[in-house]
């Protein structure tokens, strides 16, 4: 049996992924250092381990899940949404450019989402779409070139622009871990810390490969203690070529208002390692128009 065979579920399709990506390193004669790291970072996971934190265990107590129930009726009214796009004005700022234009951003309770940019310096995008190997993206640049982005930056949720549809995604996400983090502060207002990732386990992975995937689907929500909406959530994401670098991420909602009884924040700012990357500014607002999944296809 092959290695690719002899693991189950969700760690096949990240070897079938990290192969695929080696593969198209190979094909393209990209640096070959490249594919040298990503065959460390592999094998090293199964045969050696990897120092991980360690996993966590599911949360006995029922806060976490008290509160998070308590934050999706202030969202949304527990209301299901199928589809939700939201546009509006972006101020981006990547290095030395530091530009502003419009924003698209539509997302399906399925799991696919889609960002579309257009700036003064061109246009941007970023799609996930869902696969028979599972979850699968790309981003597309000024240029037009398309960019695979790897499995291990797809285990968070990636509605993270709509609170509301993130948690009614996280709601029916399978083998989550919870754990509550207590009472905290944040910009000056009290809020409850919840801390979420995902629990992998098959009888051919290893507890180091466990740790290591539970650690790249982590996710840390705030919960303003009086309103009971999210203000801030954070995940790391990670180069293509090493899941073990933490990038710290850091997404801030503010000015929330309510359009079809649902909670909107009309605030977004993402922060990439501290500092601000991206400033959006909703101005329309469409929920359940009945988006279909072929918008979410790659070109």
């Amino acid at each position: 049996m092959g290695l690719v065979e002899a693991v189950s579920g969700e760690l096949g399709h990240e070897v079938e992924n990290l192969f695929d990506l080696l593969r198209w390193i190979f094909s393209l004669g990209r640096a070959f250092h490249k594919a040298l790291s990503l065959l460390r970072h592999l094998f090293g996971f199964f045969l050696a381990g990897s120092p991980l934190p360690a996993q966590q265990s599911l949360d006995t107590s029922t806060q976490s899940l008290v509160a998070l129930e308590k934050s999706r009726a202030a969202l949304s009214r527990n209301a299901s949404t199928a589809d939700v796009t939201l546009t509006g004005r972006a101020h981006r700022l990547a290095g030395s450019d530091d530009e502003t234009g419009t924003a698209t951003f539509t997302a399906l309770s399925s799991g696919e989402t889609r960002m579309d940019f257009t700036f003064p310096s061109g246009q941007l995008n970023e799609i996930h779409s869902n696969s028979p190997k599972g979850p699968v993206a790309k981003w597309t640049s000024s240029d037009g070139t398309q960019h695979p982005i790897a499995y291990h930056n797809l285990l968070v949720e990636g509605s993270w622009f709509f609170p509301a549809l993130m948690l009614q995604k996280l709601n029916s996400t399978p083998n989550l871990v919870l754990a509550h983090k207590g009472a905290e502060t944040r910009d000056a207002r009290p809020v409850e810390h919840i801390a979420i990732s995902r629990q992998f386990s098959g009888p051919h992975l290893p507890s180091s490969a466990a740790q290591l995937l539970q650690h790249a689907s982590e996710m840390h929500i705030y919960i303003d203690s009086a309103t009971s909406l999210p203000s801030a959530l954070t995940f790391s994401t990670h180069p293509d070529n090493n899941i073990l670098q933490d990038i710290p991420v850091e997404i801030r909602f503010s000015d929330y208002r309510e359009v079809n009884g649902q909670q909107v924040p009309f605030h977004i700012q993402k922060f990439l390692n501290q500092s601000l990357e991206l400033d959006i500014q909703v101005e329309n607002v469409s929920l359940n128009t009945g988006l279909s999944a072929t918008h979410f296809q790659f070109q």
